[in-house]
């Protein structure tokens, strides 16, 4: 069933009014979905029914959503959470043994770092520590060795194509060769690591250059550092809201310059009577760039609101994990935090009725500090 924003028009608790000046209605409540003097007591039935996720299109490496029914809070931690807490694997150690191309080992080795690998994180262990030993359930060995050397069946000797002059004349990401450690044969038979991308350019050699390294790969997060974000991007808009007044329509000789106020798409103008209306559909196109508000020909024919609780979701996958699977992912993530907070407020929970509970039977004595011994007779209370 598709989503209707004009369901919304007549609630401005869901509205967030755009302006000519300003912006209203932008900050949510306290705690949000809650307001004075009304019961808004937690009701699962009702939350399942509000909450709305729908795909709006998906590519290999690239998925829009819709996501209805949550606060902007919540919405906004799965954005972090995919850019800086699910896990991917890359590579973190290069052991430079030969490196005579332009490229100083420090900026090579940082570029082998951004490469994205196809390895299934769930496969691999996370260190505890720098130091960790590496093994082969925690680290993938790589090895790139590459030498440039002169074509000598160049077709024509008077070409400037280095890729016909020289034979490997530049290190792709497709070099990078896996070495097998342990069991890590048979655990990545199906699916042996590599690059994501083969045609990634490292660095340029020419003859008589090569490098010959080795690379450990390890699983980290993005908030570690940015080569473990498993995405490109990860973004989300607000839903676009635009009201038309019928009590004061656009002036007919003035619907295509209305129109063009807006993203291609959104506003439709009937040929015949010039009658303009909004393209429910493509309403999420636009971008709010409050342009018919600078034109005072349309002053009250149009009303512009985005959505509070409805968010329009970007997510570009540059790793393992196909587009569809991120989403998934974060809300994993977001469920260990949550068992952890609870498992922390029960802990604390019980300590607290523990002390409650050895206060309440615990005799109490009393104590006099003797003068003797400095004190002024002080009486102290103790528990036995």
């Amino acid at each position: 069933m598709p989503f209707k924003a004009s369901q919304s028009l007549h609630d401005p608790r869901r509205h967030v009014g755009v302006h000519a000046e300003h912006i209203s209605n932008v900050s949510s409540t306290d705690y949000p979905g809650h307001y004075p003097d009304e019961d808004h007591s937690w009701d699962l039935v009702k939350f399942t029914k509000d909450l709305q996720v729908k795909v709006q299109r998906l590519s290999n490496r690239s998925i829009e959503f819709d996501l209805v029914g949550v606060d902007a809070s919540i919405a906004n931690g799965f954005r972090r959470i995919l850019i800086a807490e699910v896990p991917t694997v890359c590579i973190e150690h290069v052991y430079v043994f030969n490196n005579t191309s332009v490229m100083v080992d420090e900026v090579l080795a940082h570029r082998l770092g951004l490469v994205p690998l196809n390895v299934d994180p769930a496969l691999v262990d996370m260190k505890d520590a720098v130091t960790d030993q590496a093994t082969d359930r925690n680290t993938l060995v790589f090895r790139l060795a590459v030498a440039c050397t002169r074509n000598k069946l160049a077709p024509n000797i008077s070409t400037t194509n280095p890729e016909e002059l020289y034979t490997n004349s530049e290190v792709l990401s497709s070099h990078l060769q896996w070495d097998p450690q342990g069991e890590q044969a048979v655990v990545y038979a199906d699916n042996p690591p590599a690059p994501t991308n083969p045609n990634i350019v490292l660095v340029k050699l020419r003859p008589g250059q090569e490098v010959e390294m080795e690379m450990h790969a390890v699983k980290g997060v993005g908030k570690d550092h940015a080569k473990f974000s498993p995405v490109a991007t990860a973004s989300y808009r607000i839903l676009p809201l635009i009201i038309l007044n019928p009590e004061k329509p656009v002036p007919a000789h003035l619907a295509t310059k209305f129109q063009e106020c807006f993203a291609p798409g959104v506003i439709r103008v009937d040929p015949r009577t010039k009658r303009v209306s909004v393209d429910e559909k493509n309403m999420r196109k636009d971008t709010v760039s409050r342009e018919v508000l600078r034109h005072p020909e349309f002053e009250g024919c149009v009303e512009l609101k985005r959505v509070r609780d409805f968010f329009l979701f970007n997510i570009e996958s540059e790793s393992f994990y196909p587009p569809e699977r991120l989403f998934p992912e974060a809300i994993k993530v977001m469920r260990g935090k949550i068992a952890t907070i609870r498992k922390a407020a029960e802990a604390l929970l019980a300590d607290s009725d523990a002390l409650d509970g050895e206060v309440e039977g615990g005799a109490v004595a009393e104590t006099r500090i003797p003068r003797e011994a400095g004190g002024e007779g002080d009486v102290i209370m103790t528990e036995a």
